[in-house]
């Protein structure tokens, strides 16, 4: 407690570091389920996305961009044909704030040139 008698602060959170497990291009997170032993016991366990910090290339920026992405949708950005094309289709609902401002970005760039 402080002074005031509130509860302390939490310190600020740096924006370049993603706290949640979620992927930020298709919103993959974690899912629940059970581990199950050969004598058929289940004990609860979570499945974890494979996550992986990347920086993709956007051909319109010309710059990279720095990105928490799921191993599928590493794919999925390689079989689209890069970064500005996937995101040109993705739905606004299943990316991240970070994701939506380079789409912002991109349409904005594209409609300049």
């Amino acid at each position: 407690m402080d002074e005031t008698g509130g509860a302390k602060a939490l310190p600020p959170v740096d924006e370049d570091e993603p706290m949640s497990r979620v992927c930020e291009l298709t919103g993959k997170g974690p899912m629940v389920g059970n581990n199950v032993s050969h004598a058929n016991n289940r004990t609860r366990r979570r499945f974890l996305p494979n996550l992986n910090d990347v920086t993709l290339q956007s051909e319109t920026l010309g710059r990279g961009v720095k990105l928490r992405i799921s191993a599928h949708a590493l794919r999925s950005v390689d079989h689209r044909g890069g970064l500005d094309k996937f995101l040109a289709k993705a739905k606004d609902t299943e990316l991240s704030d970070r994701a939506l401002k380079v789409k912002k970005e991109i349409k904005t760039a594209q409609a300049d040139a």
